[in-house]
């Protein structure tokens, strides 16, 4: 496949790219799919071409197509996955895992705070992926997996909670397809600088900002970045600051820590959208040392991956799992609730 892979859809929690795109010849017979992709992908068995084809990751002319399908003169074939190339090795290191669900298919993991998910600039060692290739070498072998992790979808490395592993080529599409159409169910639990009137939605083109490449902006110019939608709900107001339940309908980059900056709403100490200062409440010491208490408490942003749910890739069930709070935001919850009251 191509190395350079065009990225689809990238996410908070979800990339897809395009790793193959072919225009058929004009001269072209007909021939199904399956074969006519056998001999343009480098060491792709049939199987793992039909896998892909099943799993809705081969489109023709922007639509998944059966293995029986001819291929015709001038079609666009696109296959997608919800990786780049890789081009790095990835060692395995013995990480703790808090391991909620596991079968032959799936892993569902509480990832920490702190916690890289994936090997990068800087940060090579000590990542959720390194620890997950540990723990698949420690694992029988199994059918269709060569014993590295399937990362279907990311969050951010100071954002706790839920994340889906898939064990195999065949879940690893299927997954990544459920990202892509956006069936996934996944809530946020976030607490927001001010009062929060409604439930409401925030809505617009995410994309990197001009003054700083490490933010995302939101922009009305659709080539200025992607569409991401957000809908939120009022859960606890403490007058200064509200806890509210995301539920993301696409999955973009920062998407939830963008879009309640961009309404005047950024996440409770997030030092990068500029929530990590007071911008609500009074001048008083006592409240000064209050809120810097907080930040000690917790020194990253107030988000939290509470819920996951998705089709199973095997069983074809529906699936649906909840992550307690953890310590450090729990802790500044009950601190603001005990304020709120005085």
């Amino acid at each position: 496949m191509s190395d350079d892979a065009l990225e689809l859809n990238d996410g908070d929690e979800q990339d897809l790219y395009e790793h193959l795109r072919v225009v058929v010849d004009k001269g072209q017979s007909l021939l199904r799919i399956d074969k006519f992709l056998m001999h343009r992908i480098e060491n792709a068995s049939r199987n793992r071409i039909q896998n892909a084809i099943e799993s809705e990751s081969v489109l023709v002319n922007n639509k998944p197509v059966k293995s029986s399908y001819k291929v015709k003169p001038e079609d666009v074939i696109s296959v997608v996955l919800p990786h780049p190339p890789r081009d790095t090795e990835v060692y395995p290191e013995n990480i703790p895992l808090d391991i909620r669900y596991e079968d032959d298919d799936v892993l569902l993991v509480n990832k920490p705070a702190g916690m890289v998910v994936h090997p990068g600039y800087n940060n090579y060692h000590g990542t959720l992926v390194n620890a997950l290739v540990y723990h698949f070498n420690q694992l029988p072998q199994l059918p269709g997996n060569d014993g590295r992790p399937g990362l279907v979808h990311r969050i951010d490395k100071d954002t706790s909670g839920l994340l889906l592993i898939s064990k195999n080529e065949r879940s690893m599409t299927y997954l990544a397809k459920q990202f892509f159409d956006h069936t996934i169910t996944r809530k946020y639990l976030a607490l927001v600088w001010g009062d929060l009137a409604e439930d409401g939605t925030v809505t617009g083109y995410i994309g990197r900002s001009l003054r700083d490449r490490k933010v995302m902006a939101i922009y009305d110019d659709e080539t200025k970045g992607k569409w991401a939608v957000t809908h939120y709900r009022v859960l606890e107001r403490f007058g200064y600051v509200t806890l509210i339940e995301c539920q993301l309908e696409t999955g973009r980059t920062h998407q939830i820590r963008a879009h309640m900056k961009h309404i005047g709403h950024p996440l409770f100490s997030d030092a990068m959208y500029g929530g990590d200062k007071i911008l609500k409440g009074t001048i008083f010491n006592k409240y000064r040392q209050f809120i810097e208490n907080c930040f000690e408490l917790m020194p990253r942003q107030a988000l939290h991956a509470q819920t996951l749910g998705f089709k199973h890739p095997t069983k074809k069930e529906y699936m649906h799992f909840e992550a307690e709070l953890p310590a450090d935001f729990a802790a500044v919850l009950e601190k603001w609730r005990a304020y709120a009251k005085q």
